[in-house]
């Protein structure tokens, strides 16, 4: 085998196409000419009657070469590289093992046949990064699957298993075999006449107007701040016709979307999620972790321990009560249960979740776990309490954490003997569901204990992120800030369901108040509670509306009632909240006034951009993008914006300056322009400046 990125070995009357770009054969440039020099050599011999193209490694082209992304594009491009292979007077079969996303499917489809192993999985998941498929896939997928199965691979961008890419049409044949032999021999098939071989190009895409105007209307509705899901449905529109006319309709068409902001916010998203990883732990050895403990049954206990089970590992789920402990694993197998309908997981797999359960109310139970993940009220006595008793009960090198979502890790590590032990694993609700994990580093904490919160997150299929020690760690402590300018808005005159409407126009997946409801009003009203004693006496309190609400007994959607009133799935306008926010505006003593919906935008997002900066300048988050993938995974921030301080560069740290400068003559203690933000302001850097090669 040769070096290069792409080689040539022939066999008789056989030519097979290796390309080896390890570790995902991407389709870099060094692969995109290596396959035409291939195609060269091998008109050049002038002996082959079939080509077999294949990969070596895990994976056939698994997508384009990320460290191109934002780069001068450099020929061959990958559309033309297609058409060369789809061109080619010799018939080539594709052989895909691993993933063929992207323009590795869009390669595979532009050969004259595709081959699978039975494991493999194709996508086109390009939507998924503000664009469209690039290199044909939006003119050969509906030729060869038809308008409904192209557009739901397009606009899902979901990984297909090769079972149901052979039922859809996308693969012809699925083998068995090690690649290069499954290569050789669909060749000589297509040379014996056993595999047939045609032109994706030379296909007609049946007509189909009525999946066309029910993808369009859909991507309306779903997607209405998104440019590239309908030039998805636009450019797969144009396969019904002229080939030539349609390659380049997908062109302009990915071209218009490439340059948007939301590309670049959602690539940014893509790099992020990835970026996070980069730990100053990260070659410490992780400590092997096959037994979970789960301290409390609530809600967030159950869901932790459903999220382990899912991952394979062995739980021990602890309650004080028996009542609580049945009610604790009824939970659990709900979640499971559920886990089976969404087809995350075979019967047979719920079952054998549910045999590596086991639930008590003996703490001494958890003598044997390698790592015990407290759960329980957020007070710090009662966590203290706990964490004094594990570590009487856990075994020498057990890691000790709590999902506390505020409390100081070094305040409970201090109760034990072993705070090297000791970190923060912050889970979000539901915990068997939301990806995100903020990892919660101590001041004693060791470098194996924070590179084991990181391995447990990749086994448990969690975004993790780490933290430092402040109230609230990243995320509830941006969002303790900018819920208090969503609460002086509201104070001073905007209606929370103006509020909520503007931020959901503006992307956000709810507005905070019906993110508030969604939670509990009654955990922001005990974190008030909390936190009073401390607050500052020139500090303005927004949170009299609220606590009203929560002291009438309406806590949101568990009670029925908060912000709004719930009856079964319909959410309706809550009548009495215009009677609490009349009386405690008076009590404020300001008249109200009126806001615009870009007033309100322009003011909560000032708010989460400043307290956001303070968090990277204190050192509690590593990067600006360790900032930005904690709100995109865990608090419903628009994903195309590409998080908060993303997002604040497209403003400008001059302007954000400007912005709270012009703030702070209505309130000077709220309103303060963070240091980092001014030196950004007075230098030109940004935030991406921060996060380059860090």
């Amino acid at each position: 085998m040769s070096d290069k990125k792409v080689s040539v070995e022939f066999v008789e009357d056989v030519a097979l196409i290796c390309i080896d770009n390890p570790p995902v054969n991407a389709s870099g440039v060094a692969v995109r000419q290596g396959l035409v020099a291939a195609l060269s050599e091998i008109k050049e011999a002038g002996r082959t009657k079939a080509i077999g193209l294949y990969c070596a490694g895990r994976t056939f082209v698994a997508g384009a070469d990320i460290t191109e992304f934002g780069k001068p594009p450099l020929e061959p491009l990958l559309p033309d590289v297609c058409n060369n292979l789809e061109d080619f007077e010799t018939p080539i079969v594709a052989v895909i093992h691993g993933t063929a996303m992207g323009g590795g499917l869009e390669t595979a489809m532009g050969c004259h046949a595709r081959v699978a192993v039975p494991t493999a999985k194709v996508g086109l998941p390009e939507v998924l990064l503000g664009v469209l498929p690039g290199a044909g896939g939006t003119q050969r997928a509906p030729r060869l699957s038809g308008i409904p199965n192209a557009l739901d691979l397009i606009l899902s961008g979901r990984h297909v298993p090769a079972k149901e890419a052979l039922e859809m049409g996308l693969i012809d044949r699925i083998e068995e075999g090690s690649i290069r032999e499954v290569a050789l021999a669909a060749a000589r098939n297509v040379i014996l006449g056993k595999l047939p071989t045609r032109r994706t190009c030379d296909l007609v895409t049946p007509r189909d107007d009525a999946a066309l105007e029910a993808a369009m209307a859909m991507v309306q509705k779903k997607h209405p701040h998104l440019i590239s899901p309908q030039k998805c449905v636009e450019a797969v529109a144009a396969s019904v016709g002229d080939f030539k006319q349609g390659l380049a309709t997908e062109r302009a068409a990915f071209m218009a979307c490439l340059p948007s902001a939301q590309s670049k916010g959602l690539i940014h998203a893509f790099f992020g999620e990835r970026a996070v990883a980069n730990i100053p732990e990260k070659k410490a050895q992780a400590r092997d972790v096959a037994v979970v403990g789960v301290i409390g049954g609530g809600t967030m206990g159950s869901g932790i321990a459903t999220s382990a089970l899912m991952a394979g590992l062995s739980v021990t789920l602890i309650e004080v009560t028996q009542e609580a402990l049945d009610r604790g694993v009824a939970t659990i197998s709900a979640n499971l249960d559920g886990a089976v309908k969404r087809g995350k997981m075979s019967d047979a797999k719920r079952d054998a979740a549910l045999g590596r359960l086991t639930a008590s109310t003996d703490m001494m139970t958890l003598a044997d776990a390698d790592l015990v993940i407290e759960a329980v009220f957020e007070k710090m006595e009662i966590k203290k309490d706990i964490f004094a008793k594990l570590d009487g009960i856990c075994k020498e090198g057990a890691i000790l954490a709590s999902n506390t979502s505020y409390l100081d890790i070094n305040e409970i590590a201090a109760v034990t003997k072993r705070p090297a032990d000791v970190l923060g694993l912050h889970f979000f609700s539901p915990a068997h569901i939301m990806k995100l994990l903020e990892v919660v580093v101590g001041t004693q904490t060791a470098p194996e204990v924070v590179a084991t919160g990181f391995a447990l997150a990749k086994t448990m299929r969690k975004v993790a992120v780490r933290a430092g020690v402040c109230d609230g760690f990243i995320g509830n402590r941006i969002l303790g800030h900018y819920l208090k300018a969503a609460s002086y808005l509201v104070l001073d005159g905007a209606h929370p369901y103006q509020v909520d409407n503007a931020l959901e126009r503006f992307g956000f997946a709810m507005g905070p108040h019906r993110v508030g409801d969604l939670a509990g009003l009654d955990i922001g009203y005990m974190t008030r509670k909390r936190l009073a004693p401390s607050r500052p006496t020139e500090e303005r309190y927004g949170g009299a509306i609220a606590d009203q609400l929560s002291e009438n007994g309406w806590n949101g959607r568990k009670t029925g009632k908060g912000y709004y009133v719930y009856d079964g799935r319909e959410t309706h306008e809550n009548p009495d909240l215009n009677v609490i926010l009349d009386a405690e505006r008076t009590k404020a003593g300001g008249a109200p006034r009126a806001f615009s919906d870009d007033d309100i935008v322009d003011r909560y997002m000032t708010a989460m951009i400043s307290e956001a900066a303070r968090v990277v300048e204190d050192g509690i988050a590593l990067r600006p993008v360790d900032v930005d993938v904690v709100f995109l995974m865990g608090y419903g921030f628009p994903r195309f914006r590409g998080g908060p301080l993303h997002y604040a560069d497209t403003i400008g740290a001059a302007a954000l300056v400007e912005r709270i400068e012009s703030y702070a003559k209505e309130d000077a203690h709220y309103w303060q322009v963070p240091a980092l933000l001014q030196q950004m302001a007075e230098s030109g850097r940004t935030f991406a400046d921060m996060n380059k090669g860090r």
